[in-house]
């Protein structure tokens, strides 16, 4: 069974860091696959983004998705780390560590984590303008990841 390790958390992470320390647990894997979600600019019309989740429950769904993606895929470890607060254009979201014996189960497990986080880890955006005449607002929900949510479930 994977070695699974949720965070979520306001610091900021190193993603060579968090590499190492998946090596680590497995000195034999194959393929190591990272995915690192970054808050974009968007043009230059977003000043910050202030991500909100539900404390306590963020860390128990992320790790039944982790929990799942381990049992479908023959992964030696998941890192999964998600954060929370105001961001600003560049700055780290999400990191996504996969760990197999061979590439394809670790990055079709690393790209099932982030569908399944997308639509299903209690989190919400609000994208602060960078032109303080307009107002904030929250991000609502795409059909874009409810719909790569549901190629896993075929």
């Amino acid at each position: 069974m994977a070695s699974i390790d949720i965070r979520v958390q306001a610091e900021d992470f190193d993603i060579g860091v968090e590499t190492k320390k998946v090596r680590a647990i497995d000195g034999d894997a194959g393929a190591i696959v990272t995915f690192s979600g970054i808050c974009r600019d968007e043009g230059g019309r977003l000043g910050a983004l202030e991500l909100e989740h539900y404390p306590g429950m963020a860390e128990i769904e992320i790790g039944r998705i982790a929990a799942d993606a381990a049992v479908r895929w023959p992964l030696s470890a998941i890192t999964i780390i998600h954060r929370y607060g105001r961001m600003m254009p560049g700055d780290n979201i999400v990191l996504v560590v996969t760990a197999s014996a061979h590439r394809q189960a670790a990055f079709e497990a690393a790209s099932f984590l982030m569908d399944f986080m997308k639509t299903r880890a209690p989190f919400w955006k609000k994208e602060v303008l960078s032109d303080k005449s307009q107002p904030s607002r929250w991000v609502s929900a795409r059909h874009e990841d409810d719909h790569a949510e549901r190629r896993w479930r075929r």
